[in-house]
């Protein structure tokens, strides 16, 4: 039987009969043809992309930081550039499709929380990506295995994008320009301030020290200074998006600029030009040996009314045996000079310490005389630490004092602590003070007055984010309570609206429009150094398709160089 194979054409040629169109026909015909116009659905403001494949940036993601205001300061930037890039930050864990955990390193609860934490993520099935001071100074920790890890200069949105397409990947590299460390993470990028009212500013990352307990060191690495005018800058945005007060951050304040050619004095009064009647600026930690360079100079700036009179100068021992062994790089005498000096023409100043308890080769006289510079100076402040050693320092392979005596001489210290009250004789005093934080226990509204010190008031909504008088009329160990003065004038610092909390800091204004809109918005990479682009449902799956291929490319290149 034949097939239908066995008529064969002798050319495709034969195909074509006189009843088909001709060439000329053809191309008359399609110039009558009218395009039908497509039409775009447009996707409604708030409702989110669905879609079965995992496109990164569409993803929920809860952000957990662990330990000093630098890192919650990191914190920050990391959250602005995932809500930037349109990731939705959420506060509930079991909501988020990643977790993005970053770490503190320098003592071993935090690091025990965070390593759980990790764990937790893991049962649940969350993909988990690793940030901060831990994965940065001991990468190839075994539980980190196989975990994508940013370390504490890296942008976050690469590493995110790289876990939600099932890989991973290790960005931990330090910011350079011509061979030269820079200060961070730029200081521009969006944030999403904690606090809506407070902007944490990082003025250098690094330290001078080489102290033998310190891990953060093996993180943060030597001193990085920002430019002057960059900080200002950025105080300069961040008042007017409505925040009240500053709190400048680093692992050491005091030794700013030595790196650049500048020092600490020369950036704050640059600083308080910029501060609005009302607001304040508050001082992080300083270490003695830079502090005592400048006192005369940090007592004029302490005394101005837009800064707190607040300083926290760690101190760690009073022994200077210990503090040799430390390698602290002062004695206890330098300590008492900048706290005798400070105290003398700051009346009211507060000055708050640490101290370690348990250090290496402490001896009961060397306890002692911690505790005698306690009773002395009755800090109304104090950080009681417990000696831990950290891996890969000097102070771990050093002999150590037993569990129980570290254990009984925290508990010691905190009992002479405990033992006196700061703020009693403050009872009936008239203060003014700025509101800005919610207390823990959700009850009263948080202000401090001039020297730092904190004061609840009545949650009332017209208090917050304003300047009032209080009349003190309680005080506990580490608080007093006051009563708003009737008819005192209610004194709003902030020069802008503040933005709403979550809001992205740092974006354009048609930018920000979209997120308090709700509408899925996306950032280009670039716009992280400087532009953006806004887009609609079909723009974002574009943008989020390139980043997915991106990162699958990244992901390859990262396992062929290992």
């Amino acid at each position: 039987m034949p097939s239908a194979c066995d008529s064969l054409l002798d050319d495709i040629e034969d195909m074509v009969t006189s009843h088909d169109p001709t060439p000329h026909e053809r191309q008359f015909a399609r110039r009558n043809i009218v395009p039908r116009p497509r039409k775009h659905q447009l996707q409604p403001a708030g409702e989110e992309l669905q879609t079965d494949s995992v496109i990164p940036g569409t993803q929920k993601v809860w952000v957990r930081t662990w330990g000093c205001s630098h890192n919650s300061s990191d914190g920050e930037y990391m959250a602005g550039q995932l809500a930037a890039s349109g990731y939705k930050i959420t506060e509930n864990p079991s909501d988020a499709d990643l977790w993005l955990l970053n770490s503190c390193t320098v003592k071993n609860p935090a690091e025990d929380h965070f390593r759980n934490s990790i764990k937790k993520a893991q049962e649940q099935n969350k993909k988990v990506v690793v940030a901060g001071c831990v994965p940065q100074a001991q990468p190839r920790t075994e539980y980190l295995k196989d975990l994508s890890i940013i370390g504490c200069d890296e942008c976050v949105c690469v590493c995110v994008c790289v876990c939600v397409a099932g890989h991973s990947v290790r960005l931990l590299g330090q910011k350079k320009e011509k061979g030269k460390r820079l200060g961070g993470a730029r200081l521009d990028l969006p944030k999403i301030r904690k606090n809506p009212l407070i902007e944490i500013i990082s003025i250098n990352t690094g330290c001078l020290n080489a102290c033998t307990y310190c891990k953060t060191k093996h993180a943060r690495g030597d001193l990085a200074s920002y430019p002057i005018e960059e900080l200002v800058e950025r105080a300069r945005q961040s008042f007017q998006e409505g925040i009240c007060e500053i709190w400048l951050t680093s692992e050491d304040t005091g030794a700013y600029g030595r790196d650049i050619g500048t020092d600490l004095p020369s950036l704050l009064w640059e600083l308080v030009k910029e501060i609005p009647e009302g607001a304040m600026l508050r001082l992080g930690m300083t270490n003695p040996p830079y502090i005592l360079e400048h006192l005369e100079e940090m007592v004029r700036i302490l005394q101005h009314p837009r800064v707190y009179g607040f300083l926290h100068v760690p101190v760690q021992s009073a022994s200077d045996s210990v503090l040799m062994d430390m390698k602290r790089e002062y004695c206890c005498a330098d300590f008492r000079r900048v706290t005798d000096f400070l105290q003398e023409r700051v009346p009211g100043i507060t000055i708050a310490t640490d101290i370690i308890c348990g250090f290496p080769g402490e001896t009961e006289e060397d306890f002692e005389q911690t505790m005698e510079l306690v009773r002395q100076y009755r800090f109304p402040s104090l950080f009681i630490n417990q000696f831990y050693p950290r891996p890969g320092t000097p102070a771990a392979k050093m002999e150590q004092v037993p569990a129980h005596v570290k254990k009984q001489r925290t508990k010691e210290l905190s009992a002479l602590f405990h033992s006196y009250k700061p703020y009693d004789h403050k009872i009936g005093e008239r203060q003014r003070v700025l509101v800005t934080e919610d207390s823990f226990d959700s009850q009263h509204y948080v202000a401090h007055n001039k020297f730092y010190e904190q004061v609840l008031v009545p949650k009332k909504p017209e208090l917050k984010g304003k300047m009032v008088e209080v009349d003190i009329y309680e005080a506990g160990k580490h608080y007093m309570k006051g009563r708003p003065v009737e008819d005192a004038r209610v004194f709003t610092p902030s020069i802008a609206q503040p933005l709403q909390k979550g809001q992205v800091s740092g974006l354009p204004q048609e930018l920000k429009a979209s997120h308090q809109n709700g509408a899925c918005a996306s950032v280009a990479s670039s716009a992280l150094v400087g532009r953006s682009w806004r887009f609609d449902g079909d723009g974002l799956k574009l943008l989020s398709l390139g980043l997915a291929l991106a990162a699958v490319i990244v992901a390859l290149v990262i396992e062929k160089l290992h």
